[in-house]
């Protein structure tokens, strides 16, 4: 069952982008079938799922106007994310974090904007949600070209607090060697991302995990903070900081 909030985003995404198509679109030759394409052109008409799928992750050059796609494709996707109808997510680019969208009406960027982050609060407190936690935050993050907002906004609780245990071990695979977690991330801002997610799991995230018992993560996060040759010269890779 969706939270208010999340309801009321998708309510609002339905309304705010009710009607909208992308009139001239043609079909790729190679890759797109008339049929698939006339969804594009037609206002109105439900997408099917496979289609919502196919053009959500497809590249922007297929595309006469990307932007009018993935703006005709937004109800029928964001429904299908929040629910976990519509397949793997995160397995390439998705559209939505290759347009840019804070750039479209206000109206519609705030309705794109407060559906991702109603999103993520409703994967926070479910213990097992439709899609995995790390995929939804990269989809998340990716669109808004931003990380910080997520996880100010990570809330403690069972469910968000397991979430955390899971996907901070995930994100320390990459982060300890100075690599990106974001596979898919499009366009500017990765960097600041990244620097914005090292920031917060060596110092807020590492103290909750702290909290939690999880002293061995909480030691290995706060290993962020340091330079990489200081981090792996640190005593804790050699047992002297186990019991800290």
């Amino acid at each position: 069952m969706s939270s208010t909030a999340l309801a009321a985003a998708l309510a609002d995404i339905d309304t705010v982008f009710d009607g909208f198509a992308s009139p001239h679109e043609t079909p790729c030759p190679q890759c797109h079938a008339e049929e698939e394409t006339a969804y594009l052109r037609t206002p109105g008409v439900p997408v099917p799922l496979d289609v919502v799928q196919y053009y959500l992750y497809e590249v922007p050059d297929h595309f006469d106007d990307h932007e009018a796609a993935m703006r005709r494709l937004l109800p029928p996707a964001a429904r299908a994310l929040a629910e976990g109808t519509l397949g793997a997510v995160n397995h390439l680019g998705i559209g939505l974090a290759r347009v840019d969208w804070r750039s479209w009406p206000a109206e519609q960027a705030a309705a794109l904007d407060a559906f991702l982050h109603a999103w993520w609060q409703e994967v926070l407190t479910t213990a097992d949600p439709p899609y995995g936690v790390e995929d939804v935050f990269d989809t998340c993050v990716t669109i808004a070209r931003t990380v910080a907002p997520f996880l100010d906004a990570w809330a403690p609780g069972p469910a968000g607090d397991a979430h955390l245990v899971y996907i901070a071990d995930s994100w320390l695979y990459d982060l300890l060697g100075d690599r990106s977690p974001f596979t898919w991330w499009c366009g500017d801002g990765e960097e600041a991302g990244v620097a914005e997610l090292r920031a917060w799991l060596s110092g807020p995230g590492a103290a909750r995990l702290r909290a939690l018992g999880e002293h061995d993560l909480a030691i290995r996060c706060e290993l962020l903070a340091l330079p990489e040759e200081e981090r792996w010269a640190h005593p804790y890779w050699t047992g002297a900081s186990a019991g800290d």
